[in-house]
């Protein structure tokens, strides 16, 4: 039976080199590789996101932020320890761990592109 294992969202971005730094040093992730320097695939325990260097609309970015829309989801264990560790790296973190409504504890971090990333943790 065909199943689906995972998915990576991709972010469009302003300058691939500056995008891997931020990732690997202030998340934790790592390089998977790179592709004639406009596109990168990094990584972190069982989650990945592709990179790639291209023009974004500001105004999307502006519309998705004012509105919480994430970008990516990413369920994890060991919330609190997570968001130590971010604050740590000097991640910014928009939101600091919380309860919410449907049964999760989750933070939100944006990136320097202003890709919005929700950890969460089921309760």
């Amino acid at each position: 039976m065909a199943s689906i294992s995972t998915a990576a969202p991709q972010f469009l971005v302003s300058s691939l080199s500056d995008a891997i730094t931020f990732y690997e040093k202030r998340l934790g992730f790592r390089c998977n590789f790179i592709y004639l320097d406009f596109y990168a695939s990094i990584s972190r325990d069982g989650a990945t996101i592709h990179l790639k260097c291209a023009p974004r609309l500001d105004a999307e970015r502006a519309h998705r932020k004012s509105g919480e829309h994430l970008d990516a989801f990413l369920p994890v264990s060991g919330i609190d320890e997570l968001h130590a560790e971010l604050v740590g790296r000097g991640a910014p973190i928009m939101t600091p761990p919380e309860k919410r409504p449907w049964g999760t504890r989750e933070f939100h971090v944006e990136d320097p592109d202003g890709y919005i990333l929700c950890f969460s943790e089921l309760l």
